[in-house]
């Protein structure tokens, strides 16, 4: 039987569509999820968006609609961008579903009954675009620390959820598992700066909105976004408070990666593993804060008037193009950076020259050479050992990195048998070996060989560029696509005519 494997991102907030650098998270955990698929693993992958509070109240009653058409418009937008980008997850779920609501209030309501939720009166600073409270200290200046928008003063009847009660079990807990939190760096920033000085009580419900799920035995209160939005990756997937779970709870949890922009680290890693403890439920087996694409040098926002969605891209530039800029450009710990400059060189030196060239000079050749049929006569020297030995060893590193979440080092390794490929053209020179009579065995080993090679890198790249991939296997009129033949060189059919060159990237001319 496969081994499970369940990945999730944050949900998308349906106060506005996403611009790429929301976009980035969501094809980050689809190459994440498509490679565990290659790798033969039981796969579930979901996603979605968080549709209740305050703000979507508020930009509802502005443009005159209700809260739910509002929420409606912006998911299918969202969804709308996860397809383009060409994302395989299984499960889009949306926080206004029926079931979710009735789970949650059921979660709330055992919490409650357990002693860890209690009434009380909030006092503070609230900032209303992160939904966040926080206290003077906490304030910068009077603005949001995460944000830096104005906050509030706000006074209000609300529950609590006795966060400070599993302050000295969770820091202990990431103390015991130091690959709970990554990268490193963000799991010190979660300890230091806010589990060792102590947590406070969470405020989990709101009475001065109405746009939100409803708490069952109170009705002036609505659920707080916290238990609401962060149980969605349990209620999809059929927790039951009873215990009485769905076989795909039983099946998929606890998520093997949690995947999450590092400005919302500390709901997901203090909050949401507290949530889950406090209910006796498992914890996710690591948390991963990716890092920001921003644009230039600053975050994108649109105060700043420097968005770019994915969607204007993509119509330019062409889907796996965008997705090789996210996945490649953007470090493993620290931030990217995206500007049109930097998106057209490295479409030109990656794709155009050095994977769109490489496939196809090898048609080219094997078309004028022998009508395109490729047959291995093992004719083979040192330089052919060495480009085998190269290519053997490539399924390693590729899944070595992918296990570290080192995913532009795993793009590097497939790029690097492509360069090696175009290297190994330069040192065989097929284009003399044709004009020799007795290396004609010698030049048809050469395109085995090369055909091969594209093979066994675009196995690989399937995870991160599918639709490349696709068209690299019509081109290279090849079945063998499978992770399973990977396991020798020499997979690739022997006596098969090459299928219909076509150009994979233009290369584009910056004016």
């Amino acid at each position: 039987m496969a081994k499970k494997f369940y990945i999730s991102t944050a949900i998308a907030y349906t106060s506005a569509k996403p611009h790429i650098g929301n976009t980035y998270e969501i094809v980050l955990a689809d190459a994440i999820a498509r490679y565990k698929r290659l790798e033969g693993y039981d796969v579930y992958f979901q996603t979605g968006t968080d549709e209740h509070g305050e703000k979507i109240e508020k930009k509802a009653i502005e443009e005159g609609i209700s809260p739910k058409e509002y929420v409606d418009n912006i998911a299918m937008e969202i969804k709308k961008i996860w397809d383009l980008m060409n994302t395989s997850y299984d499960k889009f779920v949306r926080t206004t579903d029926k079931n979710h609501e009735k789970v949650v209030q059921e979660i709330f309501q055992k919490l409650y009954k357990k002693g860890d939720i209690y009434k009380g009166e909030y006092k503070g600073l609230y900032c209303i675009p992160c939904e966040s409270f926080w206290t003077e200290t906490q304030s910068v200046d009077g603005k949001c620390p995460d944000c830096g928008r104005d906050l509030t003063e706000a006074t209000e009847e609300a529950y609590f959820f006795k966060m400070s009660k599993y302050s000295k079990w969770l820091e202990e807990y990431i103390e015991n598992h130091p690959h709970f939190i990554e990268p490193e760096s963000r799991k010190n920033e979660m300890l230091n700066n806010f589990i060792k000085p102590g947590l406070e009580d969470l405020c989990v419900s709101r009475t001065s909105f109405k746009w939100g799920i409803p708490v069952s035995f109170d009705d002036k209160h609505v659920i707080y976004v916290w238990i609401d939005a962060l149980s969605n990756y349990i209620t999809f997937l059929g927790y039951n408070p009873n215990g009485d779970h769905s076989i795909e709870y039983k099946k998929y949890w606890p998520c093997d990666i949690h995947l999450i922009g590092k400005d919302i680290l500390r709901f997901h890693t203090i909050y949401w593993p507290i949530i889950l403890h406090a209910l006796g439920e498992e914890l996710p087996h690591q948390i991963f804060g990716h890092p920001w694409l921003l644009f230039g040098s600053d975050k994108m926002s649109k105060s700043k008037g420097n968005i770019v969605y994915a969607d204007d891209l993509v119509n330019e530039f062409g889907v796996d193009a965008i997705r090789y800029y996210m996945l490649h450009e953007i470090p493993f710990a620290s931030d990217g950076t995206f500007t049109k400059e930097l998106l057209i060189e490295s479409i030109n030196s990656n794709l155009a020259n050095n994977l769109g060239n490489l496939v196809n000079r090898s048609i080219g050749m094997a078309e004028k050479y022998f009508d395109g049929y490729i047959v291995n006569t093992n004719v083979n020297t040192d330089v052919d050992n060495d480009l085998i030995k190269t290519i053997f060893n490539l399924k390693d590193k590729v899944s070595e990195n992918m296990n570290k979440l080192h995913i532009a080092d795993a793009l590097d390794n497939i790029f690097d048998i492509y360069r090696r490929a175009n290297k190994y053209i330069d040192e065989t020179m097929p284009w003399v070996l044709a004009k020799s009579e007795s290396d004609q065995k010698r030049l048809q080993t050469v395109l085995y060989n090369l055909m091969e090679t594209i093979r066994f890198g675009t196995v690989l790249l399937q995870a991160f560029l599918p639709e490349t991939a696709e068209k690299i296997f019509k081109q290279i009129n090849t079945n063998m696509t499978d992770f399973t033949t990977l396991d020798k060189f020499g997979y690739y059919e022997d006596n098969n005519k090459t299928g219909i060159k076509e150009v994979l990237f233009n290369r584009i001319e910056v004016k």
